[in-house]
């Protein structure tokens, strides 16, 4: 038995039956209610999920956050109603008002379950696959802390399981492919997922679609695969729990063989998984389990039962928090940095290093100056954690001397976002992860979870353009600043230089929220260090003109260059030309009015817009009498300077589009 291991009870007890009827019936009648949601896993899994929650997990309902608890995710997050009433039941903020709200308007019972809107829930999910992969992050950042703070001679302080119910749906999603192979490559042997094998999807029966070998895929990937034959045998999943706890170097899935829907007229069929019961089926299903028709009846006896987790929880909370304060007695230093960590302080000196970083005049690709810059924190930030999609050398995302604080994520770009969501959500941890910006597009599904939660995840995305040359139309991105910049919550940087890139990895830390590098893989000229302090407010005067101007010229990144050498040349013409540099359009619509209206004064109407993608959205700055240079079509196999020419992007040309405008 681990040290993080609770002691057996019988599982057999009429008061556990009595406890999963409850949970079962408080979650159809949720879904009846609403007349919304999905009625047939809590009836299936409801045995395996109280087992956990109540007999085997560490956690404690009077206080979610605890440092040391064990952490869950409801991957199939379409069976929500269950763990809502896992909440309630098991002690936590979660009234049976909430219970009887359930997906409707201001309620904290949403349709799937939302990271920081609900107590105790640990992760957005609902999209399958991403709980799943979620997970695997949180076990990666418990075994990075644990072998980083743990003392051999002392009992651990960080030592606890992460646990996941998963769907057959989540295991066809190509995601939890990816996570899986990973976590059994890292020897994860502290991740225990319980699979509700009940062989129903919307359109019917797995058979229609899924005929693999669930467990021979996984004993592939290198887990522990066990078997509970009976999703009702809730001794038999207690056992198989604990199995899981004692193996240290595989992760485990245990297989329990439920039925969807069970105990109504409609078990075992697709008709039971997101429709609710109503009439003679309710009916029914009532008379199944001898359950009075009361809508949400709640028996007494159940709740106490249930509520012994307080309890214990708080218990097993205090026990670890008397073992911290030994520890931070035997080790002051490494106390305080624990703490620190898992609250997320930074270092009182953390941004020393990037702010003293100098860049020589030489041109320098912004995807160079981010690896300068990362390392320049990494040497303050002992909680920088990450890596790249096998692009480390390209996105230039290593760590130099920082041992296993890099990660090689393998060619798994979704796998590897998620897998840094679930990291972020862990605490203790900031990831970053990183791969070119036109595969962003496997990592979409990932990246919107972090914009939805709002993880601290820098996504760091090069070769940001057809710039990119030789590789053609494949690898050249044209819509993707258009889509990232789409997400809410995601602060999306496209550095112009050095410069800005040292100054959006500054705001990538102490802004705390997911944020996409953009960057270049061709060299830029480097701009004055002056304009850093700038780059905060996403959009800024890079050069200007005596008085008023006659026109703006706006662009981010690499074109920035370009407007940059039209400007003078304008300028030499007569041309009253302002230039400027727009990183970020998140954080310049967060300034207010009257500093946006300094940037791009209202009365400025002729205004030329300057960027390698997609003219999605530039519309909003350059107005309707305004002009643009960019590509609404896809690129071209050439060299990266080629490219850029045949499509526009050169100085002659928006020299000439400058004066059709000013002409105009």
């Amino acid at each position: 038995m681990t040290q993080n291991s609770t002691p057996k009870q019988s599982s057999n007890s009429s008061l556990d039956k009595l406890a999963v009827t409850t949970l079962r019936m408080l979650a159809i009648d949720a879904v009846e209610k609403a007349n919304s949601g999905h009625p047939g896993l809590p009836l299936g899994a409801a045995p395996m999920a109280y087992t956990l929650w109540a007999k085997v997990m560490r956690h404690n309902p009077s206080n979610p956050g605890w440092m040391d608890r064990d952490r869950f995710i409801l991957s199939a997050g379409h069976g929500s109603a269950m763990l809502y009433g896992l909440l309630h039941l098991t002690g936590y903020d979660v009234s049976l008002d909430d219970i009887k709200q359930f997906r409707q308007f201001g309620s904290n019972t949403p349709g799937h379950p939302e990271y920081g809107h609900t107590p105790g829930v640990e992760a957005t999910t609902g999209p399958l696959g991403q709980g799943f992969a979620m997970g695997v992050g949180m076990a990666m950042a418990e075994r990075h802390l644990a072998q980083n703070f743990n003392r051999q001679e002392y009992l651990p302080i960080v030592d606890h399981f992460t646990y996941a119910i998963v769907s057959d749906g989540d295991l066809m999603e190509g995601i939890a492919a990816e996570a899986a192979s990973l976590a059994g490559h890292l020897c994860l042997g502290k991740l225990i997922y319980l699979y509700d094998d009940n062989k129903i999807t919307i359109e019917g029966n797995t058979d229609l679609t899924f005929s693999e070998g669930v467990a021979e895929r996984f004993e592939s990937y290198q887990w522990q695969v066990l078997h509970v034959e009976d999703g009702e045998d809730m001794d038999a999943i207690e056992a198989a729990i604990r199995q899981g706890q004692l193996e240290e170097e595989r992760p485990t899935l245990i297989v329990v063989r439920t039925h969807i829907g069970h105990g109504s007229p409609k078990v075992d069929s697709s008709g039971v998984h997101g429709s609710p019961i109503k009439g003679e089926v309710m009916d029914e299903t009532r008379k199944f389990y001898e359950w009075p028709q009361e809508r949400f009846h709640l028996p007494q006896e159940a709740v106490d039962h249930c509520r012994l987790v307080v309890a214990r929880g708080q218990e097993q909370q205090e026990e670890w928090e008397a073992h911290l304060q030994a520890f931070s007695t035997q080790y002051p230093q490494d106390g305080v940095d624990f703490i620190a960590q898992m609250d997320g302080q930074l270092p009182q000196d953390w941004s020393m290093d990037l702010d003293n970083l100098a860049f020589a005049d030489d041109p320098v690709a912004t995807r160079v100056a981010s690896g300068k810059s990362l390392n320049a924190l990494a040497d303050k930030i002992p909680m920088l954690i990450g890596g790249s999609a096998d692009l480390a050398p390209s996105n230039n995302t290593w760590m130099h001397d920082k041992g296993d604080r890099n990660i090689h994520f393998g060619i798994r770009e979704h796998a590897m976002a998620a897998v840094c969501n679930g990291m972020a959500l862990h605490a203790g941890v900031i990831p970053f992860c990183g791969t070119f910006l036109v595969f962003s597009d496997y990592m979409r599904g990932a990246m919107r979870l972090s914009a939805l939660m709002g993880t601290h995840v820098t996504y760091v995305l090069t070769h940001d353009s057809v710039a990119v040359g030789e590789d053609g139309p494949t690898h050249q991105p044209v819509e993707h600043m258009a889509t990232m910049r789409a997400l809410p919550g995601l602060i999306t940087m496209r550095p112009a230089d050095a410069q800005e890139t040292a100054a959006a990895w500054s705001l990538a830390i102490s802004l705390k929220k997911p944020m996409a590098l953009v960057l270049s893989r061709q060299n830029l000229q480097v701009l004055d260090p002056g304009v850093r302090a700038s780059v905060s407010k996403g959009a800024y005067v890079l050069a200007d003109c005596v008085g008023d101007p006659d026109i703006l010229l706006l662009a981010s990144g690499s074109e920035v260059q370009l407007v940059m050498e039209a400007h003078a040349i304008l300028s030499k013409d007569g041309k009253k030309v302002r230039v400027v540099s727009m990183p970020s359009w998140e954080l310049f619509e967060e300034q207010p009015r009257s500093y946006r209206d300094s940037v791009l004064p209202p009365a400025i109407t002729a205004r030329l817009g300057v960027e390698a993608g997609s003219s999605l959205g530039w519309h909003r700055w350059v107005g309707d009498r305004g002009s643009l240079i960019t590509i609404d079509r896809f690129g071209m196999s050439a060299p990266g300077g080629k490219a850029m020419e045949e499509l526009g992007f050169n100085v002659e040309n928006v020299v000439a589009k400058a004066k059709l405008l000013l002409a105009g």
